[in-house]
C-alpha cells in the first residue's frame, strides 16, 4: 500500500524546489496535497504536476496569522482534516558584517522561518488528525556557526527549539514533530545564498561547500524529499522531537 494513501498534506513553500518535490512524492504515495506559497502564477504551474483532483493551492504569507488560518481552513474544506503539515517556506536573508547587517532583513527572515513555523503549529495542530506528522525545514546551518548569515543561521536554530517544545505538547495526540536539516542543495535558493556568501568571503562558495561535504556534492531536491516522506509517513512512527540531517555528512 502507498505510504500516504488518502492522507491530507499541506506543504508551505510548495512552489519551490524542496517543497514541490516533497509534495509530488507525497502525491505519488497516495496523498492529497495543498501547496502554499506567495506566487499564484508559480502555484498554478506547480499544481499541473499532479493528477487531477489530488492537489490544490493557497496563496499565503506564512508570517501573517490570517493567511495561515486561511490556508489551513482551505485544506480542511477541500480534502478534510490534516495528516501532514510540512512547514517549509523560507527566505535567504543577507550576508554581511554584524555591524552592517540590515535590521529589517533580520526581522523578515525571523518572520518567515520562525514566526511562520510557529503559526503553522498554532493553527495547524488543531486541524490535524491524531497520529499525524508536523515537519519543519531547518538547515545544516542550525548546527554550524559562520560569519555573515546573521539572520538565517539564528532563525534555523530557533526552529529547532520551537520543534522540541511543540513535540512535547503534541505527543499526547501521537502527533510527531521533527525538523529536517538539508545541507547545500542544487537549487535556485541555495545558489542565491552561495552567491551572497561568495561575495562576502571572496571565494567560490559552491566549490567550498562541496569540499566541506564528505560525500563531495550538493544534494538534489528529490533526495531531501525522500527524507521528508520518511518523517511524513508511519515509517517514522516512533520518531519525534528529533533533527534529521540530510547534509552528506557536512555537520558530522
Amino acid at each position: 500500500m502507498p505510504l500516504l494513501q488518502d492522507k491530507v498534506c499541506i506543504v508551505t513553500g510548495g512552489a519551490g524546489s524542496i517543497g514541490l518535490e516533497s509534495a509530488i512524492l507525497m502525491a505519488e504515495e497516495g496523498a492529497r496535497v495543498v501547496l502554499v506559497d506567495l506566487s499564484e502564477e508559480r502555484l498554478k504551474a506547480a499544481v499541473k504536476s499532479f493528477p487531477s483532483g489530488r492537489a490544490d493551492y493557497a496563496i499565503a504569507d506564512v508570517s501573517r496569522a490570517a493567511d495561515v488560518k486561511a490556508y489551513v481552513e482551505k485544506a480542511v474544506k477541500r480534502f478534510g482534516k490534516i495528516d501532514v503539515l510540512f512547514s517549509n517556506a523560507g527566505n535567504p536573508g543577507a550576508v554581511g558584517a554584524i555591524t552592517e547587517y540590515p535590521e529589517d532583513v533580520f526581522d523578515q527572515v525571523f518572520a518567515v522561518h520562525v514566526r511562520g513555523a510557529f503559526l503553522a503549529c498554532k493553527y495547524g495542530l488543531p486541524a490535524m488528525n491524531d497520529g499525524g506528522s508536523l515537519i519543519i525545514t531547518s538547515s545544516v546551518a542550525a548546527f554550524l556557526g559562520s560569519e555573515g548569515p546573521y539572520a538565517y543561521i539564528p532563525a534555523k536554530a530557533a526552529q529547532v527549539a520551537l520543534m522540541r517544545c511543540v513535540a512535547k505538547e503534541a505527543a499526547h495526540r501521537r502527533i510527531r514533530v521533527n525538523t529536517i536539516h538539508p545541507g547545500p542543495v542544487d537549487n535556485e535558493f541555495q545558489l542565491g545564498i552561495e552567491k551572497n556568501i561568495g561575495a562576502f568571503i571572496h571565494q567560490d562558495a559552491t566549490a567550498l561547500f562541496d569540499q566541506l561535504i564528505p560525500l563531495g556534492r550538493h544534494a538534489t531536491a528529490r533526495e531531501v524529499a525522500k527524507s521528508v516522506l520518511y518523517l511524513a509517513s508511519d515509517q517514522s512512527s516512533f520518531v519525534t522531537g528529533t533533527t534529521l540531517r540530510v547534509d552528506g555528512g557536512m555537520s558530522a
